[in-house]
């Protein structure tokens, strides 16, 4: 079962600017906000300060809905970012089989940005851009 859609703005770095500027504009509350700095213990592969403060992740609810909001990383990510391609729609389902099925019907016609994999937020993640231009971020979404 799909248990939500959300709206996804991707920013390339101002990211927390974002967050406030919508938290005033929309009179929306920060439900949560994690940087990349918060995850990131790899002593091996040290991330750049600038890097730290990045939003990976911030949802915020406005009205009865949310709205999810992050930085991009530096990388393949960040040099594939443009204005018009930073509004995603994020799709929760209910199971892993469900977010496969829904997954590769996104994907006919389409291109997979991130196959569908495990992520220590859930247990079947991964971002499609179907035949319309439409990016999908179809995540299963966890009970607690």
């Amino acid at each position: 079962m799909i248990v939500t859609i959300q709206p996804y703005l991707t920013m390339n770095g101002n990211g927390q600017e974002a967050v406030t500027f919508y938290e005033d504009a929309l009179d929306a509350k920060v439900l949560a906000m994690h940087t990349f700095g918060e995850f990131h213990n790899n002593a091996e592969t040290p991330m750049p300060d600038d890097v730290k403060n990045r939003v990976m992740n911030a949802q915020l609810a406005v009205g009865d809905t949310k709205l999810m909001i992050s930085d991009t990383y530096p990388g393949p990510h960040e040099e594939s970012y443009q204005l018009g391609n930073q509004v995603t729609i994020a799709l929760m389902v209910s199971s892993v089989e469900k977010s496969q099925e829904v997954f590769n019907k996104l994907q006919d016609g389409g291109k997979v940005t991130m196959p569908l994999q495990e992520t220590f937020w859930s247990p079947s993640y991964g971002q499609v851009t179907d035949k319309f231009g439409v990016i999908w971020q179809v995540s299963t979404e966890v009970s607690e």
